[in-house]
């Protein structure tokens, strides 16, 4: 890795070799499950009726991250990261053409969505290890938070793009468009990419898998930065996949407003947010992300909807904060797996938390399970703050030169 200088300019982002590429093979992914599951969404919506269904259809992969997170994270680190964008851009392709396919059964439907989610497991770890290695030690907020930029800003174009596509095509057309943006992804990985060597030695086996989380969950500064990484974060998560229940013809100005608070938190919090402010807001943004959804409990108006909506997605950003920690206290030959258990564990808790709404959704309603998926929220982060400023004390302590006092 680069360590010469602080890197603080896109422009410099930009410049470093391969992060354009890398840059390119997200943006295209993202894209395409955006567009895909707002499509994917409303055809299981529009079949069954159901609010859980259509929770599920669009964010039930995340729960085959928990299998891929015990046995396939170690190739995270232990295989070449350009082979394994590539071939995992070409699943991701495949299985979005099957779901294409005019009379799937529905048991089908999510046998796919499943196994798209286990190869999906891997792709956090190879991406944001991949990342980490590219760009010096200094500037991997900057790169993360534009990463997260991307997902802001292709979730705002893919659900407006997937709306207009679906009323142009329809929604089984509207997943083959989502295919060939994997096409993309593939392409542009395996001819962007150099071919580097994997960051770890061995075999990429469950039994190195298993020894490697055990060794990343058993520090306890890290066990409470995954905790707030994954459980407040999933369960508003629930709260989104709601949007379709809650106003199915206003679910896609929903989402893409979602995206765009999220793109708004992640520019501020990696570009203008001076360090010295980053851990004291950490857990007010933690809090930022729940509280808005309580509005929802009083069936509010569009406008006000919209407004809480933004709100509440701009405390995304409080995710980069914890990234940033949780490479600070890990070993930089176990960042690939450290950075795809985090990504694995958010998919879960997304999932986990978009069963759970869906599930209170379907004997209430859906704006009484956004309510309560919020209180939730805000009380996971409630009780996660002490151990988690103590953590940072300890930090800043460590940090301090020898002979002054932190």
């Amino acid at each position: 890795m680069i360590d010469a200088h602080v890197m603080r300019t896109y422009r410099e982002l930009f410049r470093t070799p391969e992060f354009t590429p890398l840059f390119t093979v997200a943006s295209a992914q993202v894209a395409a499950s955006t567009v895909s599951g707002l499509a994917l969404g409303t055809l299981v919506y529009g079949t069954t009726r159901s609010p859980l269904l259509s929770a599920l259809s669009m964010f039930g992969a995340s729960f085959a991250q928990v299998l891929g997170a015990t046995v396939l994270l170690s190739a995270a680190d232990r295989l070449p990261p350009r082979a394994a964008m590539t071939g995992l851009a070409l699943v991701f392709w495949a299985g979005t053409v099957v779901l294409a396919l005019p009379g799937l059964p529905l048991w089908a439907l999510f046998a796919v969505v499943l196994g798209m989610g286990l190869a999906a497991s891997l792709g956090g770890g190879v991406r944001f290890g991949l990342l980490n290695e590219i760009l010096p030690k200094d500037g991997y907020l900057l790169g993360r938070s534009v990463l997260s930029m991307s997902v802001g800003v292709q979730q705002i174009i893919g659900f407006g793009a997937g709306g207009a596509l679906m009323t142009a095509l329809s929604p089984r057309g509207t997943l083959l468009a989502a295919a060939g943006l994997y096409l993309v992804a593939a392409v542009v990985a395996r001819w962007g990419l150099s071919a580097r060597p994997p960051r770890a030695q061995g075999r990429p086996s469950p039994a190195q898998t298993w020894r490697t989380n055990r060794t990343l969950w058993s520090s306890g500064v890290r066990r409470r930065l995954y905790l707030a990484l994954w459980v407040p974060n999933g369960l508003i998560v629930g709260c989104e996949s709601l949007y379709v229940a809650y106003d199915a013809s206003h679910a896609g100005l929903l989402f893409a407003c979602a995206a765009a608070g999220m793109l708004a938190g992640d520019t501020l919090m990696g570009r203008f947010v001076p360090k010295r402010w980053r851990e004291r807001l950490s857990a007010p943004l933690r809090l930022l992300l729940a509280v808005p959804y309580l509005v929802f409990l009083l069936h509010p108006s569009l406008p006000v909807a919209v407004a809480a909506v933004v709100l509440a997605s701009a405390g995304y950003s409080a995710g980069l904060l914890l990234q940033e920690r949780l490479m600070a206290v890990t070993p930089e030959e176990m960042s690939g797996q450290a950075l795809g258990l985090q990504s694995s564990g958010v998919l879960t808790m997304q999932g986990v938390g978009a069963a759970i709404a869906g599930a209170v959704a379907q004997f209430t309603s859906a704006a009484a399970a956004m309510g309560v998926m919020a209180v939730a929220s805000v009380a996971v982060t409630l009780a996660l703050a002490p151990g988690l400023r103590a953590d940072a004390a300890v930090e800043v302590r460590s940090r301090a030169p020898a002979g002054r006092a932190a």
